[in-house]
């Protein structure tokens, strides 16, 4: 008779698994509260204490590790010498290992956890047994996963469950305890004063696969999408899609975008993405009210484009989105009212396209983490650039100062540039962009295509230039398209000529002594 232990946090699908193994003829071994669910269901089980003859202790810290429980997951019956070593101590060999972890990810996720409570919830037991049945799973098969039990269940149905079956699994497992061990390292690092100030020596980045995409930026590339394995609720990875076609490698990226640029904002606020950029941004007393500046701020580009709310999109909103002659790929918010659902999946032309994607969390906090980016033969990893240096240390380096309008529309401009990719500069007026300059290896190629885009509606506006201007004339431009402020980092050895050429066109300028570079 085949032989199965079962030791699982949990519980999911577990109704559906046990009862299966049984009806193939499975005896079924198993621990403490994995066991009592098991006898609820009507499942015959074997008590682990009960074989090894061992009782579980100190306070269930100490279960499954006894030589009769990880002789009978690593012995290789068909060797002379484990056959003779299993049959003078009495093990009996276990087929089938499924075990899944401590919810240690989950606990350190909450924001009241403490240390001890952490601590409790690193596992020993799982993964040394998840590890032995993977190390030796030319006999045994090791599930980590409650997606796993259906595929399992099917192949032992098919007599598949073969040597190739139980190498995915076992890859899997490996995958699994990777992972976990580094959540732990990485929480007990944030436990360490120091932590913000370094980044670790050794990086094991764990992931798991959410879907596969049909391919990468183009055609002949192949994709996928990986997840953590507890995302936070303000992340893309939390998000749910309501609606529409499948999401591409390039949605993705743009949805992204638009989810960190609009979490800037307190006020309704909308955004409008292209290839990560934004063309349009706009806040105002309502939801339409943003959307309509932030799609005014370059119609052409948001044909085809991702839109971001940070508020979820009524009807009244859905209705704007859906006027004659606008296309949008995917939507973004916190949720969507249902007669706001009913017109953008029955309204307009690209109705049954559109991905809806509903983010509730969207404007929680997140923990500070870091971001990564390959580069061939390695990874660069950086803080997240989180938040921007507060408006009480800017400062004002120009003759004229700026109103109190003009100070509103900087500070919007300047949240807006953060997400643009470098040289970027963005202009704008009545906090609703009007003009965006991205990518640029001149500064004043930028400032240039800014004030094309905005077409003279920029007289009187604001411009934000997300690092110091190298030489006057890129605030030239700006004089001349008809910006009235200017808001940058600072820190050229040109500045004096910077704030001169201000000072020569009645124009404020801020420095706020950050840079925000997007490479």
């Amino acid at each position: 008779m085949p032989r199965a232990l079962i030791s699982v946090s949990d519980k999911t699908n577990l109704d559906r698994l046990a009862p299966a193994l049984v009806e193939l003829g499975f005896e079924l071994l198993s621990t403490g509260g994995t066991r009592r669910h098991l006898e609820s269901l009507g499942v015959e089980v074997i008590d682990v204490a009960s074989y090894t003859g061992f009782p579980e202790m100190m306070g269930g810290r100490v279960k499954t590790l006894h030589p009769l429980v990880h002789g009978a997951i690593l012995g290789r019956p068909d060797l002379p010498d484990d056959a003779t070593a299993i049959a003078e101590h009495g093990i009996v060999p276990l087929d089938l290992v499924v075990v899944n972890l401590y919810p240690f990810e989950q606990t350190v996720a909450k924001a009241d956890v403490s240390v001890d409570e952490a601590i409790e919830q690193i596992d020993i037991g799982g993964p040394s047994m998840i590890r032995s049945a993977a190390k030796n799973h030319r006999y045994v098969g090791v599930v980590t996963d409650p997606d796993q039990y259906a595929d399992v269940v099917g192949a032992l149905e098919t007599d598949t469950f073969d040597q190739a079956f139980r190498q995915r699994l076992a890859r899997a497992a490996f995958a699994r305890t990777a992972a976990y061990d580094k959540a732990i390292a990485t929480y007990l690092a944030s436990l360490e004063a120091n932590d913000t100030e370094s980044v670790e020596d050794r990086l094991e980045v764990g992931m798991q696969k959410r879907a596969d995409l049909r391919y990468g930026e183009n055609p002949h590339q192949s994709a996928a999408f990986y997840v953590e394995s507890d995302p936070e609720p303000a992340t893309l990875a939390a998000a749910e899609q309501l609606h529409g076609k499948e999401l591409s490698y390039n949605n993705l990226l743009d949805l992204d975008a638009a989810l960190n640029l609009i979490r800037e904002f307190d006020d309704p606020a909308s955004a409008v993405l292209k290839h990560t950029n934004p063309c349009g941004c706009g806040t105002a007393e309502s939801l339409k009210e943003a959307f309509t500046r932030a799609y005014a701020g370059d119609p052409v580009s948001a044909f085809g484009s991702i839109i971001g709310f940070n508020r979820a999109v009524d009807a009244e909103t859905a209705e704007a989105l859906c006027e004659p002659g606008r296309f949008v790929e995917a939507i973004i918010a916190p949720g969507f009212d249902a007669d706001a659902i009913e017109l953008l999946t029955t309204k307009p032309t690209w109705k049954k396209n559109v991905r809806l994607m509903k983010l509730p969390g969207l404007r929680e906090p997140r923990r500070g983490d870091r971001d990564y980016r390959r580069v061939t033969g390695g990874l660069l990893v950086q803080d997240r650039d989180e938040g921007t240096s507060p408006s009480s240390d800017w400062k004002v380096v120009t003759e004229r100062q700026p109103t109190d309008a003009e100070l509103t529309d900087l500070t919007f401009a300047w949240l807006v540039c953060k997400h643009v990719k470098s040289n970027a500069i963005v202009f704008a007026k009545d906090r609703m962009v009007t003009g965006v300059g991205a990518g640029q290896m001149s500064r004043l190629d930028s400032s240039m295509i800014a004030a094309r885009k905005s077409d003279g509606r920029c007289v009187d506006g604001v411009c934000a230039s997300d690092a110091f201007f190298p030489f006057r004339d890129g605030v030239d431009q700006a004089a001349e398209a008809g910006i009235r402020a200017i808001i940058q980092p600072g820190g050229s050895k040109r500045d004096d000529e910077a704030i001169a050429a201000c000072n020569e066109h009645g124009i404020a300028m801020l420095f706020t002594g950050r840079r925000h570079f997007r490479h």
